[in-house]
Order: C-alpha cells, then sequence, then structure tokens
C-alpha cells in the first residue's frame, strides 16, 4: 500500500502504528519502503511537478492510499485524483482522536470522495481505533 497525503497528516505515524513500532517524529524526505507500505514525501502531492513520482512509485503497490488528516482544513487532492493510478485507491481519514467535531470529519470525508477514492477508513495511529482494518487490507 502507497500512502500519498500532506505533509504532517499523519503516513508515516500510520506506517509506524501498522507495523507495531514505536510511534516516533520523523520526517519523510524521499520515498521510503517498508514491507508492506510504500511512504511518500508530503511534497509529491504538495507540488504538481511531483506527480510523475506518485505515478511511477505506485506500481510497486497493489493499493493506493490517499491520507487526510481531519483536523486540517487544507485539501491537496484534485477531483478524480485517483484517476491517475491504475490500482484501487482508499481512503484514510487520520487523527480522529484529535477530532471533537463531526463536521471536521465530515469534512475530511468529502475531500476523499471528490478524489475519488472507493472506500474511506476512519483511524488513529495513537490509540489503535480503525487500524485493524486497514492491516486486514495489507494481509
Amino acid at each position: 500500500m502507497m500512502l500519498i497525503g500532506k505533509t504532517g497528516c499523519g503516513k508515516t505515524t500510520l506506517s509506524q502504528a501498522l507495523q507495531k513500532e514505536l510511534i516516533t517524529y520523523k520526517k519523510t524526505q524521499a520515498v521510503e519502503y517498508y514491507r508492506d507500505i510504500i511512504d511518500t514525501p508530503g511534497e509529491y502531492i504538495e507540488n504538481r511537478v511531483y506527480y510523475n513520482a506518485l505515478i511511477v512509485s505506485s506500481y510497486d503497490c497493489d493499493i493506493i492510499a490517499l491520507v487526510q488528516d481531519c483536523t486540517s482544513d487544507e485539501n491537496f487532492f484534485p477531483p478524480n485524483f485517483s484517476s491517475i493510478f491504475c490500482k484501487p485507491v482508499i481512503g484514510i481519514i487520520t487523527k480522529i482522536d484529535l477530532c471533537t467535531c463531526n463536521r471536521k470529519i465530515n469534512i475530511a470525508t468529502n475531500y476523499l470522495i471528490n478524489s475519488g477514492v472507493s472506500e474511506i477508513f476512519k483511524v488513529s495511529s495513537i490509540n489503535n481505533e480503525g487500524i485493524d482494518k486497514i492491516r486486514e487490507i495489507l494481509q
């Protein structure tokens, strides 16, 4: 699974939670390959010039995950963005433990729906909420 999302949205933390690693902050500077996960830098979605790097990296995975932080009002996923990949694309809403307002989760959901994802998962990497559902996909 390849994780795509803006800087600070929780891709690396999600990756650590999925692999049952100690959660530590680490800024992803380049595409990083783990056992079942490809972690991409946030700059790859924030700058259109890097879209080709995302497309090329996607060939090494079975599923693409667009990651949206529910505490952020920013959306970097263009409408129907998922159509540039020839793989299934899911949406993952992160940091739900920090979102006390359903309105924010609904906004994040709409961002992902507009990008063309097939299914949306809500997770908290800190309290492991929803993490098992993502692990099932990886198996």
